[in-house]
């Protein structure tokens, strides 16, 4: 199980005050009795130990369909729509496996997640010597990034591999009843699957839209979903304060907050969680960033951005703290070798596992900025598996809603995020928008 610690961050004592826990658990009882605002987009909540062996056994056929028929998956998505399946991709897979594989499990790729048109050539151009497939992650099948990137990827499939076996190897994940992603499924014959009305983007990665590339991927979904739903168990409104470590950290972020501390830094110490590093910042960011408030969600892989954060981190402005993300126990062993030069003067590390090296890099930077004033949050999970991801989804994503209710904002809507969106429209000329496209004329 996750294991939290604060003692570097705060004095047990401030989170002994009687009316932070009153708040956290008022914020818990608005979630579980759907009086919070946002109420309609509460679906992540029990999601987990609501799935069944059934519906998981429905993704893994499908998953296999395109396992069976691709060498190449490409998701298109934006946003929640592809940020929790690359974290957990990202962390669960071989770092080397765009070198290595040998066909056991198809390709990943990403794409509807930017408008780079270099980006989008060189996909193209790849998958012309690729048998691949496609999952459309997107509910309105109108957003401008992921509709404009499935248009080609719809139509290079149906002209490389004929529309009969396109029709097999692209997949929908999107609205149950309208929009244009469910009118393209239904005409063309797509198999589909439903993103939940009441699951926002970024709190869906335990819907299709993450457990299905995931499937694909060839990684465990039931150890995924079992994590998320022990740790469902272990933050339950019932369970003490000090030991629901959702309810810690939500409550220690906002003391910190109050104290002057207005960003976040999330910390890894190993590059295969720099996606749940993107993942988590998009889910605190979109959830808390309103009504002028909110901890600034960033994030750093170490002891890499040691080397370039590290200076602004130990001794730039105090408004930081950070939440570390420890795994404890790596899935390989390698040695650090000795050699007759010792030029480097390394050899006192001979025999030494790497990551022994990498744990005392982790303690030693975490008192450093104790030290430099920036209060440290640890979060300690056994291993990166599936079980133990699906644990630290849904302690964030638990620790998110009851954080953004203390915040005293709705964590569960984000109106913030149309404002670029009508602004391009007008600029592109979209019909509908001929009077915003007006009025922008005159300010550029």
């Amino acid at each position: 199980m996750i294991r939290l610690d604060i003692s570097k961050a705060l004095q047990e004592a401030a989170l002994e005050e009687t009316a932070l826990q009153q708040r956290v658990a008022a914020a818990q009882a608005q979630l579980e009795e759907a009086t919070c605002p946002g109420n309609d987009f509460l679906g992540w909540l029990h999601l987990p130990s609501s799935i069944t062996p059934e519906f998981l056994g429905e993704v893994k056929a499908c998953a296999d369909v395109l396992r069976q028929h691709c060498d190449t998956v490409v998701v298109a998505g934006i946003g929640g729509s592809y940020l929790g399946a690359r974290a957990v991709i990202e962390a669960l897979g071989n770092s080397f496996a765009w070198l290595t594989n040998k066909g056991e499990n198809p390709d990943i790729l990403f794409a509807g997640n930017n408008i780079g048109e270099d980006y989008l050539y060189e996909l193209t151009q790849y998958l012309k010597t690729r048998q691949f497939g496609v999952i459309n992650i997107s509910k309105s099948g109108t957003t401008t990034e992921t509709a404009l990137a499935f248009r080609l990827l719809k139509k290079q499939c149906e002209e490389q591999r004929g529309k009969e076996m396109a029709r097999k190897v692209i997949v929908a994940v999107t609205d149950a009843r309208k929009g244009a992603a469910r009118t393209t499924a239904d005409k063309e014959g797509y198999t589909s699957f439903i993103i939940p009305d009441n699951v926002g983007g970024r709190f869906s990665v335990l819907t299709p839209v993450g457990l299905l590339p995931i499937a694909v991927a060839g990684f465990d979904v039931e150890a995924l979903v079992k994590g998320a739903a022990d740790m469902e168990r272990a933050t339950a409104p019932e369970v003490p304060f000090a030991q629901n470590p959702s309810a810690v950290y939500a409550a220690a972020r906002n003391v910190l907050y109050q104290q002057g501390k207005k960003i976040e830094i999330l910390v890894n110490f190993q590059p295969k969680l720099h996606y749940m590093n993107e993942w988590w910042k998009q889910l605190y960011g979109e959830s808390e960033g309103k009504d002028l408030k909110g901890i600034f969600p960033a994030a750093v892989d170490f002891s890499t951005d040691l080397h370039s954060m590290g200076q602004w981190i130990q001794e730039g402005e105090r408004t930081i703290f950070e939440t570390v993300v420890s795994v404890e126990n790596p899935e390989h062993t390698l040695l650090f070798p000795h050699d007759e030069e010792n030029l480097d003067g390394l050899n006192f590390l001979s025999g030494k596992r790497v990551d022994e090296v990498n744990k005392m890099a982790e303690l030693g930077t975490r008192l450093a900025h104790v030290d430099g004033g920036v209060p440290n949050i640890r979060v300690c999970i056994d291993r990166l598996d599936a079980y133990n991801l699906g644990q630290l989804i849904y302690f964030f994503e638990k620790a998110c809603g009851i954080s953004g209710l203390i915040l005293g904002v709705n964590p569960f809507n984000q109106p913030g995020v149309e404002a670029y969106k009508k602004n391009m429209f007008a600029l592109l000329g979209k019909p509908g928008y001929e009077k915003e496209t007006e009025a922008i004329k005159t300010r550029i």
